[in-house]
């Protein structure tokens, strides 16, 4: 079968246990397996599809539990290198009384900065039917080489690039050499979701059907543009629509955005490419109900949701019901 190949960071997420609370007052945390391209291997693998990670972690516990906590989704970690030198990198995250995230990070550095060229999986990539990748690994050397490495050799085997920029400022030298930087790799993708904020800080407006139609103007096929709650946009040749989301109780924010690309790619690696207008419809119809599932539970890995628990909240919402793939 061909796999969901996804590149980039595997961190803790150490999450406040309170939320509305700031990381001075919180009294306590939980950890959690984090960093948004091993959260949407995981998505990917919890909806049925095959899964690879390939990115760098410490050869100590925190390294270890990311590694069990993948092979326990059902994610392929023959790409997971363990770096003896340097530790696993840390996120501290805080939630607002509504669930959304504040981050203070721990990489100086961590050991997914330090992936090389040398150690990528040469089977996984030339085989697999969709790679996907992030921006933070494009911040420093030596995982910049060996991103770009991995997409040039993904793309030369014939497979679709994924591309989510998931910008996190307080990582990046400055916000201009981040949008460079993010801009820059951009042609490179067959696919390119952003959220709103994203869109503004890179295209200079948070109108999602403008952002959308910028993303295509730069090479790539599929244009995704999330706007949390209120759904997305999706442009393609075949035209540009707009999918609402749908309303659930939030209890974490933590993963909506990964859960969504999961699904988007889970889609395209049973379609091939970005079809119609009704593809792009019911693509974005499923990559919500993910999203949005995901926020009913607390953490990310924990909360994505399986395929059959999606055909489930589908089934129970207005609207075309979609063919899934995937165990309960």
């Amino acid at each position: 079968m061909s796999t969901i190949v996804c590149l980039g960071e595997a961190l803790i997420d150490f999450v406040a246990d309170e939320a509305g609370v700031t990381l001075v007052e919180c009294p306590g945390f939980r950890k959690a397996a984090g960093g948004a391209p091993a959260n949407v291997a995981a998505g990917v693998a919890r909806l049925g599809a095959p899964a690879a990670f390939v990115g760098k972690v410490g050869d100590d516990p925190f390294g270890r539990f990311l590694q069990q906590t993948l092979a326990e989704a059902r994610v392929d970690t023959r790409g997971m290198r363990f770096d003896p030198e340097v530790r696993t990198g840390l996120a501290f995250v805080s939630l607002t009384a509504s669930g959304e995230r504040d981050f203070v990070f721990y990489r100086h550095p961590s050991a997914d900065m330090r992936l090389q060229p040398e150690e990528l999986p040469h089977d996984l990539l030339d085989s697999c039917s969709v790679f996907h990748f992030g921006s933070i690994s494009l911040i420093t050397e030596p995982s910049r080489s060996a991103t770009l490495a991995a997409v040039a050799r993904a793309r030369t085997r014939g497979a679709l690039v994924s591309y989510d920029p998931n910008l996190r400022p307080p990582l990046w030298p400055n916000l201009e050499e981040a949008r460079r930087a993010i801009l820059a790799v951009m042609p490179l993708a067959d696919v390119v979701k952003v959220n709103e904020e994203e869109a503004e800080f890179l295209f200079g407006t948070p109108n999602a059907v403008a952002a959308a139609a910028a993303i295509l103007k730069r090479g790539p096929r599929l244009a995704c543009v999330t706007r949390g709650a209120a759904g997305c946009v999706l442009a393609a040749a075949a035209g540009q629509v707009s999918i609402p989301g749908f309303s659930v109780a939030v209890q974490d924010t933590t993963g909506a955005g990964d859960g969504f690309v999961a699904a988007l790619l889970v889609r395209l690696r049973q379609s091939g490419a970005a079809g119609d207008e009704a593809w792009l419809r019911e693509t974005g119809r499923f990559a919500n109900a993910v999203g949005a599932l995901t926020c009913t539970q607390k953490g990310a890995i924990p909360a994505l949701p399986t395929a059959k628990a999606v055909a489930v909240f589908l089934a129970s919402r207005p609207g075309e019901r979609l063919e899934l793939e995937g165990p309960s």
